[in-house]
């Protein structure tokens, strides 16, 4: 059996990258906070984001029970797993992995950098620290949701290059993830309010909107000063740069998209 080690930090996104990633290198199997899953579904074992605290979390994801250990080799002989990538939080993490299965060495070690961008790991950990998000890189009808007492969402549907569907994501928040500080959506509304005003030329701030979503977006629209005898396009720019600055100081990634919408201000009379 062919075996590849994925590894990084908790909250870095290894799990979102996980179904694309396996995909490009022509992996068959994924093993995942202690869940076998095969061609994108999940044929065995349980998860470790079903467990209530830490340290049970840790000891599910490196197989130390027995009868989730053998239920597991047990599939990958009935699935005749030929190739597997294993994801963990260190090379020491799936190395343990790989001896407890038995499935040999493991041939070639990655890293999250290697498959995801330094502004993708950045969002990641933000979304992991303010919000306690985790992704299971299995459909959302494969989650038993009774072990959730606080949120189970869907996920992306993953793509391959040529557009063929090959899994799909579920958004959980495990018992265990207890520490993190929710921002409330009005604070990112405010930020960005208060950007705008900055700007000499901004005469009203009429609406912003934030979406916190795939993409991380601003939709900001703004009366501007009257007259236009200065760079506008310029004085735009400006402002979009003063935004993406501002974001990342307070909250240390940077936003995938800020659309403004510039209006003069000038109302037609009512007849």
């Amino acid at each position: 059996m062919k075996v590849y080690s994925l590894s990084g930090p908790s909250g870095t996104g290894k799990s979102t990258s996980a179904l694309s990633f396996a995909h490009k290198i022509g992996v068959q199997a994924i093993i995942d906070d202690g869940l076998l899953i095969v061609n994108g579904v999940r044929v065995a074992g349980v998860s470790a984001k079903f467990e209530k605290n830490t340290i049970t979390a840790v000891r599910r994801a490196i197989f130390t029970d027995q009868e989730h250990r053998e239920a597991v080799k047990k599939a990958l002989a009935t699935h005749r797993v030929e190739s597997i990538l294993l994801i963990g939080t260190s090379t020491k993490m799936t190395n343990s992995i790989a001896k407890q299965l038995e499935l040999g060495a493991i041939e070639h070690y990655y890293d999250v950098e290697d498959v995801r961008s330094f502004k993708d790991i950045q969002k990641a950990r933000f979304i992991r620290q303010t919000q306690g998000k985790h992704v299971m890189p299995i459909p959302y009808r494969q989650v038993e949701q009774n072990f959730f007492k606080r949120l189970v969402l869907k996920g992306m549907e993953i793509f391959s290059t040529k557009r063929e569907k090959i899994g799909e994501t579920t958004i959980v928040r495990p018992d265990f993830q207890r520490e993190y500080i929710e921002i409330s959506h009005h604070v990112y509304v405010q930020l960005l309010t208060y950007c705008c005003q900055q700007q000499d030329f901004v005469q009203k701030v009429e609406q912003v909107q934030f979406v916190l979503g795939e993409q991380v977006q601003a939709i900001l629209t703004l009366q501007v000063r009257l007259p236009i005898d200065y760079p506008l396009a310029e004085r735009l720019y400006n402002l979009q740069q003063a935004v993406q600055t501002e974001f990342y100081a307070h909250f240390g990634y940077e936003l995938d998209a800020i659309h403004v919408h510039a209006k003069s201000g000038i109302q037609k009379k009512k007849s």
